[in-house]
């Protein structure tokens, strides 16, 4: 069934010294407009290449995805993006570091609406005191937030999460995660997150997607969150079946580590035996 946003079999191989490395494979997921799905599996499983993907950051090698009934062919304004790190240019104020996005996307707006709509994301975020202040003065969790107010102030069809609070003390990220629910809730952004984090992919997901191990990543399974809109940290963790999903992609996560385990001690004795075979043939 088509969505709003549409990954089909989307995939992404290197070529190496050794021969082509497949790091994504046959990767499936349709969007409805509006749902937030997080990305969730163990590192190197090829989460941020999906996004890197979506975003137009890095060259899809098969498949494709589709935003709004658009095939994307690179970067564009329709796909916001958030990284760990804010990305700011320190010497910036945080109205300056907004503007840069602003004035790309909307060069036909008059200098004060593009003023305005770029101070009313940064006071969305609570920084509507610190329009004038420098980035390199701001606390990292206040970074954070003028890279939030950025991506939102493009208006775009979706928003991109590459772990966004993954560097945040927990008051800070815990405070992060709410205020970007509450605008998300207002402008009906489809997004997508990577995280490590369980309770963070809960928290925050209509839909949390597993990832399988990598190489040759892909979808290992997918779990609808039942938590009711708008959310409320004690109801979630109160709601009944919360353990129950936290079980469940924990469990998950637990057989991928027994998988690559497996994979790793057959990998070791193939090479024993290649290195036995080489010796033998010397000897020879």
């Amino acid at each position: 069934m088509a969505g709003y946003v549409e990954m089909f079999r989307l995939g992404k191989t290197y070529d190496t010294l050794k021969g082509p490395a497949v790091i994504v494979e046959d990767f499936n997921l349709n969007m409805k407009q509006g749902e937030y799905a997080s990305l969730l599996g163990h590192s190197g499983c090829g989460k941020s290449t999906v996004l890197m993907m979506v975003a137009g950051l890095c060259d899809i090698t098969d498949g494709g995805v589709v935003v709004a009934n658009h095939e994307i062919d690179g970067p564009g304004p329709d796909r916001g993006i958030v990284f760990q790190s804010p990305c700011l240019m320190p010497w910036m104020t945080a109205l300056e570091n907004v503007l840069l996005g602003v004035d790309q996307v909307y060069p036909h707006a008059t200098k004060k609406q593009r003023h305005d709509l770029s101070a009313y994301y940064l006071s969305l975020v609570g920084l509507g005191n610190k329009l004038r202040t420098r980035a390199s003065d701001l606390s990292q969790g206040m970074q954070q937030r003028v890279g939030i107010a950025r991506a939102f102030a493009l208006k775009p069809k979706m928003l991109l999460l590459d772990e966004p609070f993954g560097m945040l003390d927990s008051l800070t990220r815990m405070e992060l995660q709410e205020i970007l629910l509450e605008i998300l809730m207002r402008d009906k952004v489809t997004t997508m997150m990577i995280t490590h984090d369980v309770d963070e992919a809960l928290f925050m997901s209509d839909r949390v997607v597993m990832m399988t191990n990598g190489p040759r990543a892909t979808v290992g399974a997918i779990f609808d969150i039942p938590f009711d809109r708008p959310r409320v940290r004690t109801e979630v963790l109160e709601h009944p079946e919360y353990y129950d999903y936290r079980e469940k992609l924990l469990c998950f996560l637990e057989e991928q580590d027994h998988k690559k385990l497996k994979q790793d001690v057959a990998e070791h004795e193939a090479k024993k035996a290649e290195d036995v075979n080489e010796e033998d043939t010397v000897c020879a």
